[in-house]
């Protein structure tokens, strides 16, 4: 195996280069995720619970501190509502940007990924052309007495290098292609969760202005039996 990557030339020693980026980079992704990851398990659920119930200091206890980012923005949300002088617009347009920050945090390295893929597999062609054209000129200076077995060990070495860079590129690519769609999830989860926390107070206001508009009419039909 070391004799393939040693006669494999630079190239070969570029792609090993890459793979070993590309696994960092999937290390610390899935560190990222794994870290992230809301504790309990149910504790993003149990907090929309008691925020219907208008229990929010029980929901916040659930979500604040956490590391988990739909947590970190519920309880963001839940605090700029409840604590802040902010228009309610103002306070959609925070933490939307909030929002968009942990989408990029989500995102972030995955591009690197992408790259590889897809640099990968031209490198391992480029390699091959070369390795080609170096066996070819071979062939041409030796002339009429040509050793096939020079000419073909120079093709399989021009080969190796595709080989290498198709074996660096589909696993690459599949890691990307898992770590955006995780990514793409809990996008989808951070923005539904955004909208159930502003659904939930708009129907908690609506309620509690139908509860005034209610006393105000006993308040009046009181007044006006009185003064009957």
């Amino acid at each position: 195996m070391i004799d393939l990557l040693v006669n494999g030339g630079v190239v070969v020693w570029l792609l090993i280069s890459l793979s070993v980026i590309a696994l960092s980079v999937g290390v610390l992704k899935g560190w990222q995720f794994y870290s992230t990851r809301p504790k309990p398990a149910d504790a993003i659920e149990q907090a929309f619970g008691f925020l219907q119930q208008g229990k929010h200091a029980q929901a916040l206890l659930l979500v604040k501190g956490q590391r988990n980012y739909r947590a970190a923005l519920i309880s963001s949300t839940v605090q700029l509502i409840d604590k802040s002088s902010l228009a309610l617009d103002d306070i959609k347009d925070e933490v939307y940007r909030q929002a968009q920050l942990a989408i990029a945090q989500l995102n972030s390295y995955l591009r690197i990924l992408e790259v590889i893929a897809t640099l990968a597999p031209l490198m391992g062609l480029f390699g091959t052309v070369i390795g080609m054209i170096e066996a070819f000129k071979a062939m041409e200076s030796a002339g009429a007495q040509v050793n096939p077995a020079v000419l073909s060990g120079g093709i399989w070495q021009a080969l190796l290098t595709t080989a290498v860079g198709l074996a660096v590129a589909i696993p690459v690519s599949m890691l990307n292609s898992y770590f955006e769609r995780k990514a793409e999830v809990e996008a989808q989860a951070i923005q539904n969760d955004l909208q159930r926390v502003f659904t939930i107070y708009a129907s908690a206001s609506s309620q509690s202005s139908l509860g005034k508009t209610s006393s105000a009419s006993k308040a009046q039909n009181t007044s006006k039996q009185g003064t009957e």
